[in-house]
């Protein structure tokens, strides 16, 4: 075949915008906002699973610095992998007051203040029925599973939690249960329509819960309870879990701040003084460390049950590590005790996370870790090292109260109560005294103010309707006022200060150890990191919210933690 000139340079402007062509392809695929083959699969890679289940932990009483002092000692899978691979918020403390553990766990999931969601303390003084109720009393419901514990609900709650929203997102779809040793812990994080709280009742040793949720037990819960009983730690030995040198950053195990009634060295016999498994045997159980791993037992039990984390719809567990309270309420936030069962929560955690690592996926899984409040030093050390400190009596308060009164109004029984900080005024005394009420409040205050440990006093007036007095402590105090519940006199210790004559210490104040506690966040969608910057447990619940894609509680005062949180990869 004879090829003509002119077929050659048709050829070769063919092979011109052929490379044309290709250069224009190759050119586009690489402009901005292309995307290749290969960012696809990079993409595809990087885009978090998908949330199957959100654990939420409140370790009842835990100051962060329990996270800083002990570090070195704990393991790879609990603590350890939450401060490597989490977001740790190293400046988180609450922003209002009483800090205790009802407030605390109302707080967890509800991102809200006393003021707003009504839980003021873990009990205050009812006017309509002239006495104390406790944040979960119910005399409605009927207790199921137990004998001697409280038959609780979360009626007194005000407002919804991340639960809640989370149900009414998908109309039920997603399961929430809350489970904890206290009656409190297990109920108040999980709101109003979860699909069962549970918690110990130290009468029978077995988790229990009210018809609140359902009318009888589920059957996973029953079969725990008797194939698992408690009994099985009777006479188990406490001791530390580490070789003695461990233990030299903590007071001498002998410290003469410890006066506890069964010992205060190690080891600890957990028997409760009987000689077979009873009521005294199960309330010494839930003050060690054998607490908290049953109450791990029963999460997974929870988790098996409720086939939590094992369809398309997230699902919600709160568990509270109620024993930690119990031990540092006995024997103080620098004793050997509390730096033991710190590490041996952080191996129940790491277990706890390989289990449903194993289970669901950590990967498909966000934890989030707080605790309920912190705790004082022991007053007595406080005051031994020139801090100052020291312990009054409630009658001493009550004493000063009335007598400023008397000698202004007259003699009469003024106070009806004092609960947990708040002083309760009889206003038919009031009014039969022809007394203004503001000027009762003002001479009360000024009553109580003489009291050496007395630190602050708000009346009601100015928490309502202000102005509030100067300084820091205000606006915590009117954070955990609620009109209803709140008392008419608000009292505030000094620092290292207990209104308590008891051995021990104690936790409600607005100071960085009562406050100051860890918020870490763990998961997909979790950016790593140390975080400095100020924020409060009230930014839990709006932070799980955003990451949910659920509407937020509707009392919620806290933010979201965007700082926390990855932006998320498009498809």
């Amino acid at each position: 075949m004879k090829l003509h000139k002119n077929d050659f340079k048709a050829g070769k402007n063919l092979r011109g915008w052929l490379a044309l062509f290709l250069c224009v392809i190759i050119l586009f695929s690489n402009a901005p906002g292309t995307i290749t083959s290969a960012q696809r699969t990079a993409r595809k890679e990087n885009r978090p699973r998908k949330v199957r289940l959100v654990l939420g932990i409140v370790i009842d009483q835990f100051r962060y610095d329990y996270l800083t002092r002990f570090e070195d000692l704990f393991e790879t899978r609990g603590f350890r992998r939450l401060l490597q691979d989490g977001a740790v918020f190293t400046n988180a403390n609450y922003i209002y007051l009483p800090t205790v553990t009802a407030p605390g766990h109302a707080t967890f999931m509800s991102g809200s203040i006393p003021a707003l969601h009504g839980i003021v303390g873990n009990d205050w003084f009812d006017r309509e029925t002239g006495k104390s109720v406790t944040s979960i009393s119910d005399p409605s419901v009927k207790l199921l599973g137990g004998q001697g514990a409280e038959a609780a609900s979360p009626s007194r709650f005000i407002g919804s939690t991340v639960g809640d929203q989370l149900r009414l997102s998908n109309n039920g779809q997603s399961k929430v249960v809350g489970i904890a040793f206290k009656e409190r812990a297990a109920i108040l994080p999980v709101g109003k329509h979860p699909n069962g709280a549970y918690w110990f009742d130290s009468t029978s040793g077995t988790f229990v819960s009210s018809t609140y949720y359902f009318p009888d037990l589920p059957g996973w819960a029953k079969a725990f309870n008797q194939n698992n009983r408690p009994d099985k730690y009777f006479g188990a030995r406490w001791d530390r879990l580490l070789p003695e040198a461990a233990y030299q950053r903590s007071l001498p195990d002998d410290s003469p701040y410890e006066k506890v009634s069964r010992g205060n060295t190690f080891p600890h016999i957990i028997d409760g003084g009987e000689s077979k498994p009873g009521k005294l045997f199960y309330e010494n159980f839930r003050e060690s460390p054998f607490a908290n791993e049953f109450t791990e037992a029963f999460a997974k039990a929870a988790i098996e049950g409720e086939k939590l984390g094992q369809d398309d719809y997230p699902d919600l567990l709160t568990v509270s590590f109620s024993a930690n309270d119990l031990v540092g309420h006995a024997f103080g936030p620098y004793s050997q005790e509390v730096e033991d069962m710190t590490l041996r929560t952080d191996r129940v955690l790491g277990d706890l996370f390989s289990y449903i690592d194993q289970k669901i996926g950590l990967a498909n899984t966000i934890i989030v870790l707080t605790a309920d409040h912190g705790v004082a030093p022991i007053p007595e050390q406080s005051r031994d090292i020139g801090l100052g400190g020291g312990r009054f009596e409630a009658k001493t308060l009550t004493t000063a109260i009335q007598t400023a009164l008397d000698g202004r109004f007259g003699t009469a029984a003024w106070i009806r109560a004092l609960v947990n900080g708040n002083i309760y005024f009889d206003y038919d005394v009031i009014e039969r005294q022809k007394a203004n009420r503001q000027e009762v409040e003002r001479v009360g205050c000024e009553g109580a103010l003489k009291v050496q440990g007395v630190g602050k006093c708000f009346t009601r007036t100015q928490l309502l309707y202000g102005p509030l007095p100067p300084g820091p402590i205000s606006e915590p105090a009117a954070r955990g006022f609620n009109a209803e519940r709140s008392g008419d006199l608000v009292i505030v210790v000094k620092p290292f200060y207990l209104q308590r004559t008891e051995s021990g210490t104690s936790h409600s104040t607005p100071y960085s150890y009562d406050t100051h506690v860890p918020v870490i966040f763990y998961g997909p969608r979790i950016a790593a990191g140390s975080y400095s910057n100020p924020i409060s447990p009230s930014d839990i619940a709006p932070t799980l919210s955003t990451l949910l894609k659920i509407e937020p509680p509707v009392n919620m005062v806290g933010r979201v933690l965007t700082e926390a949180i990855k932006t998320e990869v498009r498809p």
